[in-house]
This record gives structure tokens, sequence and C-alpha cells, in this order.
């Protein structure tokens, strides 16, 4: 359905051309029924289609949800590691007339569900900051958001001074203008997933830059995507690594809550030192590499050699990564919550009363998790999640879960309206399969930071006290809330199966301060950044 507002005229759609819409009383689900593959991409990779369907909701504090249409038409590609299995049924696919012609490959990017019109030019003054300024404690940052209160950019940071190679999904134009204009010739290597029709769309785009090249990330494993976000960064006096939340489209970067861990410059280690040289006492370096190998790749190998090369000991955060396939014995602990949960078992200490401090989860996707709780969610994950020292040792039922997800009136009253639904998946079909999940909801507010109706496609994850001034841990990553993402046990527990490509940051209290188990939680001051724990203050604030 075409509306007007005051963003432009928009149209409600998605990668099934779905309407927001909170779940409707479904039906006694079938326990032999298996929710259809929701596979799309936050890239919005087709055109979307108008649509006659109005938008419909009963009550504005339902999560946004989403309706799936029967259409064959593709709408904006809408991502997530959602992992929703396939149907048992076969498909069958309708007969085509002989005589009707085959669609050709759309090579030019759609447009955006906002019109060619709805970003407007910044003043140079909006992007600029003086990163040596910045604090290199913490080194978290939030992105700069058009349309709120200059103060609440204060600190936060824009893509132009920032640059991108792993990725989930590319603008390739909109990127290059992105560089200062005597470095859009430097060489660029894109790391991405795409297959088949998408993937011609991106060599399209590349097509005028010579100097960009492309790495395929292998996915062997049916409904796993690439959903890492990192940037390798090479200059003259060393490297850097970025990991974030966005992606390389100009809506990530516009009106949307995002966030990211940007390294210290990682100088060269004198000629000659050994591949362990520079290592830092979280093992980030060997995590790196080793996250990098596992993409089997040629064209990442002069990257490995490169990283060898560099100084990383100044690094404070711990790597958590996730790569698709099936890991026992040893390998399970390497990738996704598993990962997690060794590094919170060694590396945090138990805490009095822990069953009072609520574990926090904010995400913008969700994906299938079972028919009840117990399946993964309070099983599993939450294990991980609980978990603060090696006495740690089985899930904590009585511990609180609070989950952050934006709800249709968010949805409706924020920067960009409807629209920012799009980044928003969570399909109809797999929230009336798990409404034991909506118990967990929580509405986003982020009023610390200015960024209330700046729909967050950050995600979050963190342990904090009962009276939120502390927090035992904190992790930024790009997984959302799947088990294609974070992983599942499988064979009795002794298997761990990952679908997707994900990586995030973890935030220890013992890589900062010595003998401390928590960081302190201050109100927002001189700019949204971890030292100030204006996220967390605003994650906080949405009980």
């Amino acid at each position: 359905m075409s509306q007007e507002s005051q963003h432009g005229k928009w149209t409600l759609s998605d990668s099934d051309e779905d309407n927001i819409i909170p779940p409707t009383p479904p039906k006694k689900p079938n326990s032999e029924e298996k929710a259809a593959p929701q596979m799309g991409s936050e890239a919005r990779q087709a055109a979307h289609l108008n649509q006659s369907n109005p938008v419909k909701y009963e009550n504005s504090s339902s999560p946004a949800v989403k309706r799936k249409r029967e259409t064959d038409e593709g709408g904006w590609n809408l991502s997530s590691s959602d992992d929703e299995a396939p149907s048992s049924a076969p498909k069958v696919k309708p007969r085509q007339s002989r005589s009707s012609p085959q669609k050709k490959i759309e090579n030019k990017r759609p447009p955006s569900p906002h019109g060619p019109a709805y970003y407007k030019e910044e003043p140079s003054g909006f992007f600029e900051d003086n990163l040596s300024a910045m604090s290199d404690t913490y080194r978290f940052y939030l992105n700069k958001v058009t349309g709120i209160e200059k103060k609440y950019n204060t600190g936060a940071l824009h893509i132009k001074v920032l640059f991108s190679q792993f990725n989930y999904c590319f603008d390739i134009p909109w990127m290059v203008k992105q560089y200062p204009p005597e470095f859009r010739d430097k060489p660029v290597t894109i790391v991405h997933g795409e297959k088949r029709e998408s993937k011609a769309r991106l060599i399209q785009q590349a097509q005028p830059y010579s100097h960009i090249r492309f790495c395929q990330a292998k996915l062997d494993i049916a409904f796993g995507t690439h959903h890492t976000k990192m940037m390798l960064l090479w200059y003259e006096e060393g490297f850097r690594v970025i990991i974030l939340t966005s992606n390389m489209i100009q809506a990530d970067w516009y009106q949307k809550t995002q966030g990211l861990w940007m390294s210290p410059m990682y100088p060269r280690l004198p000629e000659g030192s050994p591949e362990t040289a520079g290592e830092s006492r979280t093992h980030f370096k060997h995590d790196l590499l080793e996250y990098l190998r596992a993409y089997r790749a040629p064209e990442l190998a002069e990257w490995i050699e490169r990283i060898k090369e560099h100084n990383l000991s100044e690094t404070r955060i711990y790597l958590i990564g996730s790569t698709p396939g099936r890991f026992q014995g040893p390998d399970m602990e390497k990738w996704g919550h598993l990962k997690l949960r060794k590094l919170l078992s060694e590396h945090t200490c138990p805490v009095q009363n822990a069953e009072q401090w609520p574990v926090i989860g904010q995400f913008s996707s969700i994906g299938s998790m079972g028919l009840d709780k117990t399946k993964w969610l309070a099983a599993e994950f939450q294990r991980t999640l609980t978990t603060l020292g090696k006495a740690s040792s089985s899930s904590s039922p009585g511990t609180s879960v609070l989950l952050v997800y934006p709800s249709v009136d968010n949805v409706r009253t924020s920067l960009e309206g409807y629209p920012a639904g799009g980044s928003l998946p969570y399909s109809i079909q797999t929230a009336q399969k798990q409404l034991w999940l909506h118990s967990y909801f929580h509405r986003w507010k982020a009023e610390v930071t200015g960024r209330s109706s700046a729909m967050p496609h950050i995600k979050t994850y963190m342990r904090a006290s009962p009276d939120f001034s502390q927090l035992a841990w904190f992790l930024v990553t790009s997984a959302n809330l799947s088990k294609a993402a974070w992983g599942a046990l499988e064979k009795n527990n002794t298997q761990m199966m990952i679908r997707s490509y994900e990586l995030g940051v973890l935030y220890l209290p013992s890589a900062f301060v010595t003998k401390r188990y928590s960081f302190t939680v201050s109100e927002y001051s001189n700019g949204p950044r971890l030292g100030s724990s204006a996220h967390f203050k605003s994650l906080l604030e949405c009980k």
C-alpha cells in the first residue's frame, strides 16, 4: 500500500511482500509442520512492489511481525540469520507457458522504498570527527543519525571516516563515494555471500570500478548467510580492524541505530617475527586469523600473511565468530554461543545473587526457535548467556531474560516510518509457532542517546546487575536471535551446527581492569560511547 507522509511516498514491502502486523491468534500448530525458509537480504536487492493490502495491527505494543503474501514477485530482500527449516512437503512449481519469455536479470540496483528524494545531503561538519580525540579505552561507538539533535551525534561515527570489505550487502556506487576522492581508486576486496541473480547484480554494480575484486564466501549449509560485517583497513603506518552492525548501503547509515568497535592502529612487527608475536591477552590475533582461514578462500591469503606481520597486542576485546559447519570435540567451542560460553566461564567471576542479574538481548531479526522455549532459547542458549565463571555449570532458570525488539508503534513513529520495518524481519509464520516468545519482549527505547526514533539494526547482548548500574559483560555483534547465527547442538549435545557467518566483539571487565567483575554503567556524558555506557543506559530503560 502506497501512502503519503512527512517521509515522502513509500510502499510497505519485503522479500515476501509482507505486511508489518502483529500475529493474529493462530490455529493450533501442527507438530509436523515446518516453517517455510525465510532467506532474504538487508541489501534490499529486488525492487519493491505496490501493495493492495493495507497495514493491519491490533495492538501497537505488539512486536513488528510480517505476514507472508502469496506472490512470485520478489520485494525488498530482508535479511537475517534466520534458520527456519524448509517444509517437508515437496514444492510444486507452477507450469510456465512455453511461449512466455524468461525474465532477464535486473542489473540495476533497486530503488529505496523511501523514494529517490528521501536522503538529504548533510553539511560537511556532520561527518567530521577527530578520531584521535575519541575514547581509546573501550573503542565502542554508535553511528551518526540524521534527524536527531546534534548533541546526540557527538562522538558518533559516520561511514565517511570508515571503509568496508566484509559485509552482508553492498551498494557499491554509494560505498565508493564515501571515500575521499583521492582514495577512490585504492584496491578493495569485497567478501560476500551472494548467489545467482543477486551475485550478478553485485558484479554489475562493480563494473565501472576496476579496483574492486570479490571473494565468494562458501555457504555449504542450507539457509545460511554471510552476515559478518567487518573492515580490514590498510595504511602506510599499519592496519586497523573495524567490526560493526551496518551494511554497506545508505539506509543503514542514515536513520538507524548501529554500533561498531574500532581497533587501535596496529603497527608492523620487526621483520622476521614469528606468527605468535604481537598477540594480545585476549588472543585476538589468533582468533582473527582462524576466522579468516575458515573461509578457505585463496583471495584472503594475502590478508592473512599481512596480519601475521603486525602487532595486535593492544587489543582488549575478545572475538566471537560463527562459521558454517558441523563441529565436534574441541572445535565445538571455537564458534557461536559455545565460544561465548567458554570465554564467560574462563574470564568472568561469579557474583552474589547471580540469579537476580538479568540477561538482556537486543537484535533486529528473529529466527525459528521451536514450539516452546525449552527447544533452544531457555536451554542451551540461556545456559550460555547465564554463565559467570567456572561454577556456572548449568542453566539458571531463575535468571530473567529480557529481549528488546521494536513494537509496531516503535516502527510507526520512527524517523523512517513503516519502511523501517523492512530491516526488522520476523515472519508471521514463525511468530505464530512461537507465541511463547512474546512474554520475553520489551520495547525499544533509547532516550539517553536520543535514538528512540532511530530503529535498531545494532545487535547487543549483556548481563546487568539488579539495579542496572553494573554490567558483567557486553557483546556487540552481527548475530541476531537465531540458531543459524549462534549454532544449535545436535547428536545428544556432541555436535554443534552453525549455518551462517557472524562476527562480534565481547567486552569483559578482566581485560580492562584487574580484579574487577563488572563495568560501571554511568549516565550519558560527552558522546555515545561505551566509556559513558550510553547505549547500555538506553537499553536498560526498555523495561
